[in-house]
């Protein structure tokens, strides 16, 4: 059991450490907004991982395998949404404005609000999430591991996604973090927004 806990433990913290939507929503929000905005999106992402984790307990691979549709329907929908995620992104890097003094960098307003729910829909159409609870998790954890295991590594998932980026948002949200971002929000957000885009392109006409 200490052994099937510490692979989980070790491969989605590997998971989560690597670059992907979830990272540079998180950051960029901490870095542009306020920490409370970005912690909002941090409880969003928790959320939509520990839907991922409780889904993938109970079968998610076997139910993908079985409705293949269904598969290819998550992914049109999570691309369609990183595409218009990209497409805000890119919109703001173009309405950066420099004044005479200093450079200001311009949140359009509707990238201000529901940061809880913007973080949540970004994990859920994240296609490192479906692949990962999909496939890899699914397969570390077999079907004759009891439920009183898989409750436990549900709250060490869960536990794991709410550190790691709480301490992303608390990294990018101080001042000089900010100050970095604000000389560079122009590049910063057209390198995200494409990316985003990137991203959902390849799940929307991927196969």
């Amino acid at each position: 059991m200490i052994t099937l806990f510490l692979t989980v433990a070790l491969v989605q913290i590997v998971a989560l450490a690597s670059p992907g939507p979830d990272f540079f929503f998180i950051s960029q929000t901490a870095a542009s907004q306020s920490r409370r905005d970005a912690f909002k999106g941090v409880m969003g992402i928790t959320l939509a991982v520990a839907i991922w984790a409780a889904v993938a307990l109970l079968g998610l691979n076997i139910l993908l395998k079985k409705m293949a549709w269904l598969h290819q329907l998550i992914l049109w929908a999570g691309g369609a949404y990183l595409t218009w995620m990209g497409i805000q992104m890119l919109r703001s890097a173009c309405q950066t404005r420099t004044s005479s003094s200093e450079q200001t960098t311009v949140v359009p307003t509707s990238r201000k609000k529901n940061t809880f729910i913007r973080g949540l829909l970004t994990n859920l159409s994240n296609p490192k999430a479906i692949i990962y609870f999909g496939s890899i998790f699914s397969l570390i954890v077999g079907n004759d591991v009891s439920n009183v295991t898989r409750t436990a590594i549900f709250i060490l998932i869960v536990a794991e996604t709410l550190i790691w980026f709480s301490l992303v948002a608390t990294l990018f949200s101080l001042p000089w973090m900010k100050a970095k971002y604000q000389q560079l929000a122009k590049w910063i957000d057209g390198v995200a927004g494409t990316l985003f885009v990137a991203f959902g392109l390849h799940l929307i006409f991927s196969r």
